[in-house]
C-alpha cells in the first residue's frame, strides 16, 4: 500500500512538472490566446505558479521580461516531493 501511495504522489508530481514546463515553452512561441488547449494549460498552472509570482513582485525583484517564477516553483514543488516521499517511507 505505501508503494503505491508513493508512486502516486511521484506521478503527481510529474504531472505538475509537465504542465509547467508546457506553459514555458508556450511563453516561448506565438500561440493563440483563444486556444482552447492553451487556455487549460494556464488554467492549470496559474495557481500554482501566482503565488511565486506575487511573491517576487513583493520582494521587488525585477527579472526584466524573464519570469522566475516557473523555476522557483519546480524548486519548491521538488522540495515538496522529496520530504512527502521521505515521510511515507517512514510510515
Amino acid at each position: 500500500m505505501k508503494q503505491i501511495l508513493i508512486w502516486s504522489v511521484g506521478k503527481f508530481f510529474s504531472i505538475i512538472y509537465i504542465l509547467m514546463f508546457i506553459r514555458i515553452a508556450l511563453s516561448w512561441i506565438r500561440v493563440s490566446p483563444y486556444n482552447k488547449a492553451v487556455n487549460i494549460i494556464y488554467q492549470l498552472t496559474d495557481p500554482l505558479l501566482d503565488p511565486f509570482q506575487r511573491m517576487i513582485d513583493r520582494l521587488g525583484i525585477n527579472t526584466g521580461m524573464i519570469d522566475f517564477s516557473p523555476l522557483i516553483a519546480y524548486l519548491v514543488f521538488n522540495f515538496l516531493e522529496t520530504l512527502i516521499i521521505k515521510i511515507l517511507w517512514k510510515l
